[in-house]
């Protein structure tokens, strides 16, 4: 038998080895990148100070198991749009189910996750803008926001060590210069609307250096009351009056759960039934129909997670659209390879000591 059809003919040219070798390379950087392990950068200061803006970082896949991928005609290494010519870097010719590999363990509270923006229901879910925060709440929990304080199953949570808050601080009119501002890593906020007063987005420990100054004369963490409706604060309802500071309490489903259907709750849990586990939903004459059947319970389909950035007054956030879904979460964020700072000098871009760092929890 000839066994020629698969072997090589003869010796191959440079450009054939370079073409293959760039095949090989984009091939296993791809698998790479899809299963184990992928760069992200920080572009938000949503979690400052614990991650910073210019932060690059290894998101691991293996941890929570890789979700195999759900559009899988794309350009190599393009995410939402093609490099240099713009429009879309994939193709929705070919959809593929959900499914995750297994992991080596589930999120837990207080992990840093990446995920898919879960409100861009234009693009496919592994299309949707990549998002990091931490996990405040698991499936199964109860979150309530009090005066900006977490509490979880009723039990109150610690603010992350460099969480931070808006500040009011107010001096005797002689104010701060940016040195001073710098010293203490106080990089969001500004002067406020009377002269000498400042809005600061600061740490707890920032805050309390700033209030030892003789020009200072009070730092008040800023709040809003609770009971005031904010129509862009999920679930976005005058039934449920909640803001940035003060928020649910809210059940985060977990998949198996069956909770009874009421005017309330279908409310929080519309979009749940609908855009994420694909339902349709209708009230007519006192009813709710799933489906187009009458329904009085539902069961969910999947997991659902709570994200909120460690920069409480400085983050979009499921305090603003809600639940993150299983099928949206892309991995675990463990190491910060390389830091820039590109508001620094030029000899001080780098922050060398945070490059080759464990992300702790």
């Amino acid at each position: 038998m000839n066994w020629k059809f698969w072997k090589s003919s003869g010796h191959k040219s440079k450009t054939r080895e370079w073409i293959d070798a760039l095949v090989f390379a984009v091939i296993a950087a791809t698998i790479i990148r899809t299963f184990l392990i992928e760069a992200f950068t920080i572009p938000t200061p949503s979690m400052e100070k614990s991650l910073l803006v210019g932060d690059f970082l290894f998101v691991s896949k293996v941890n929570y198991g890789a979700r195999t991928p759900m559009t899988p005609l794309s350009f190599p290494f393009a995410h939402q749009d093609l490099p240099i010519i713009g429009g879309k870097s994939y193709s929705e010719a070919i959809k593929l189910p959900y499914y995750r590999l297994p992991g080596f363990s589930k999120i837990k509270n207080d992990d840093i996750v990446v995920f898919n923006y879960p409100m861009e229901d234009d693009r496919p879910v592994d299309k949707q803008t990549h998002y990091i925060k931490r996990c405040i709440g698991i499936p199964g929990d109860t979150i309530s926001v009090i005066n900006g304080a977490v509490k979880l199953n009723s039990q109150q949570r610690a603010l992350p060590e460099k969480g931070q808050f808006i500040y009011d601080v107010s001096t005797n009119g002689t104010g701060f210069n940016q040195r001073n501002l710098e010293k203490l890593n106080i990089t969001e906020g500004g002067p406020g609307m009377a002269e000498g007063d400042y809005r600061l987005f600061m740490t707890g420990e920032a805050a309390q250096e700033r209030a030892k100054l003789p020009n200072v004369r009070s730092v008040r963490k800023m709040s809003a009351p609770p009971g005031v409706y904010e129509d862009y604060i999920y679930p976005h309802h005058p039934a449920f009056p909640w803001n940035v500071d003060n928020f649910g309490p809210l059940y985060i489903p977990k998949a198996g759960d069956k909770i009874e259907l009421n005017a309330n709750n279908i409310i929080l849990y519309k979009r749940c039934i609908t855009k994420y586990e694909g339902n349709t939903l209708e009230e007519k004459d006192g009813k709710v129909y799933i489906n187009g059947k009458p329904a009085t319970t539902y069961t969910f389909q999947m997991d659902y997670f709570f994200m909120m950035g460690d920069n409480r007054h400085n983050s979009a956030d499921s305090r603003f659209w809600g639940f993150v879904p299983d099928d949206h979460i892309v991995g675990k964020a463990v190491f910060i390879w390389m830091s820039w700072d590109s508001n620094a000098g030029f000899l001080n871009k780098i922050r060398w000591n945070r490059l080759f760092r464990l992300i702790h929890d």
